[in-house]
């Protein structure tokens, strides 16, 4: 499975982006069928989630400090994840990257992702 993650960039602090992850190779019934997330690493911190959707997009859970601000989204038909980020903060900045997770479900721990997009940088300024 490769997974590319783009839509990065730099934005103003109260802007807007949207995060894509698309899905390639021999990877469409392994993505389709399982749960996929978005997790970030700022500068010299661990790598966190940020949000999380279950093999059929019909349950997301959304880490606290994005709630209402960022939501993520899929397309199976596409193979592919979104997040939707608005009113960025500068503590938004940071490497978002999607992952596959290991089932069906929804988890927030890192260890349950065994794919790994290779990141795209998301800069808010102040």
């Amino acid at each position: 499975v490769q997974l590319q993650a783009s839509g990065g960039g730099l934005v103003q602090a109260g802007g807007s982006l949207r995060l894509s992850c698309a899905a390639s190779g021999r990877s469409g019934r392994i993505v389709s069928n399982n749960g996929m997330a978005w997790f970030r690493q700022a500068s010299g911190m661990e790598r966190e989630f940020v949000a999380g959707i279950n093999w059929n997009g019909g349950n997301t859970n959304h880490a606290a400090s994005v709630k209402g601000r960022f939501t993520i989204s899929r397309d199976r038909s596409q193979n592919a994840l979104y997040l939707q980020m608005n009113t960025l903060k500068d503590e938004d900045t940071a490497v978002y990257y999607c992952a596959v997770a290991r089932g069906a479900w929804v988890s927030t721990s890192a260890r349950d992702y065994t794919y790994w997009g290779q990141g795209t940088l998301v800069t808010v300024s102040s």
